[in-house]
């Protein structure tokens, strides 16, 4: 019953790992006869590693958040000036034509000091944002994953890491768009506000609590996308760059060799999440700078080829954020000793299913 099903699994670029299947003396793979044992040693003493927490208890989940704060809250602070620069761009191409062009008219108008605003709104929403990120991804991928069973886990684990991340981001958007509209506002809309504290009253005022909420739809059309690709992608890179890149197992690899390959993960991730996310980019960018509008009608005046603007800027700001994102998430794991479950494997009940075992 299961003919139809090994030849597809074959097919799988991500197919066939790297380990043997022996039973009764029979060896499924050409492999030296000392490498199963060994692996099966570095997976005990790997098991047997002591972790801070358990896998899946409250402690891993409030770790993860702590990781995703730091991950979040930090890198998009340091990239303020560009992000600052690309949101000019967007709502303003005609002033800000390109990014050195951006950042030369931005310190003549406003001094190098200019660069920096809106920092404040970036830390805290970003923050917030990282903490329900990456916590509550934890959360919906074992979730997920219990629902579906070790077997269909394994078998549909990018559909699982787009449906844990898709869920996670909706929450994390409703975290993050009042620090975001706020920083908008103070970076494209010229004397309208220096700091945070000038600006949310000021919002509160014009348009009550609506000036905050008003651009969380088009930040789930911008952010869950992005999302979806940054975790999933990063998933799979790791898994790819493990079989076919790196020439051993993770388990025989240091820490410092395992965070370069998250980190290289991370930046192939990013590419292609500031691709996906940014016609969204450009519509909460103008939709928050201008009072009165709606997403659809933005979206119907800056046209095609408007949605686009700022695309090298953001694919440079988001690709370097993605890949720090990740490096510090994983670092932060390291450093509290947080369980760090290898690329999956297919499980011996599946093996069987497909034939590959006796």
């Amino acid at each position: 019953m299961f003919s139809s099903i090994a030849p597809l699994a074959r097919l799988n670029p991500f197919y066939a790992p790297h380990f043997q299947l022996v039973q009764d003396g029979v060896r499924k793979r050409a492999e030296p006869a000392e490498a199963p044992a060994t692996r099966r040693s570095l997976a005990a003493a790997s098991a047997a590693e002591e972790h801070s927490c358990e896998y899946g208890s409250l402690k891993f989940y409030a770790l993860c958040g702590v990781g995703g704060v730091l991950s979040c809250g930090l890198t998009h602070t340091a990239v303020v000036p560009l992000d600052l620069v690309k949101c000019r761009m967007q709502v303003d191409p005609e002033k800000y034509k390109s990014i050195f062009n951006g950042f030369s008219v931005t310190v003549k108008e406003d001094g190098v000091r200019g660069l920096a605003k809106g920092w404040a709104p970036t830390f805290i929403g970003y923050s917030m944002q990282g903490l329900c990120k990456f916590g509550f991804y934890e959360v919906f991928k074992i979730l997920y994953g219990n629902m579906l069973g070790e077997e269909n886990a394994y078998l549909w684990r990018t559909s699982l890491y787009l449906a844990a991340s898709a869920s996670a981001e909706f929450f994390a958007d409703i975290a993050l768009a009042p620090m975001e509209a706020a920083k908008v506002r103070i970076q494209t809309q010229p004397g309208y506000a220096n700091t945070l504290r000038q600006a949310v009253p000021k919002m509160f005022g014009e348009e009550g609590i609506w000036a905050f909420y008003k651009g969380v739809a088009p930040l789930w059309m911008r952010q869950i996308p992005y999302t979806m690709m940054k975790f999933a992608c990063f998933e799979r890179t790791v898994e790819a760059l493990y079989k076919y890149v790196v020439p051993k197992p993770r388990s025989e690899c240091t820490k410092g060799e395992q965070l370069v390959v998250t980190f290289v993960a991370g930046y192939i991730a990013g590419v292609f999440c500031a691709i996906v996310s940014h016609p969204a980019d450009s519509v909460v960018s103008v939709l928050n700078k201008e009072k009165g509008s709606s997403a659809s009608q933005v979206l119907r005046r800056l046209g095609f080829k408007g949605v686009w603007k700022g695309l090298f800027a953001r694919i440079i700001m988001i690709g370097t954020l993605t890949a720090l994102q990740w490096f510090i998430y994983d670092s932060v794991k390291v450093y509290f000793r947080l369980p760090r479950p290898p690329p999956p494997e297919m499980p011996e009940s599946l093996k069987k299913k497909l034939g590959l075992t006796e």
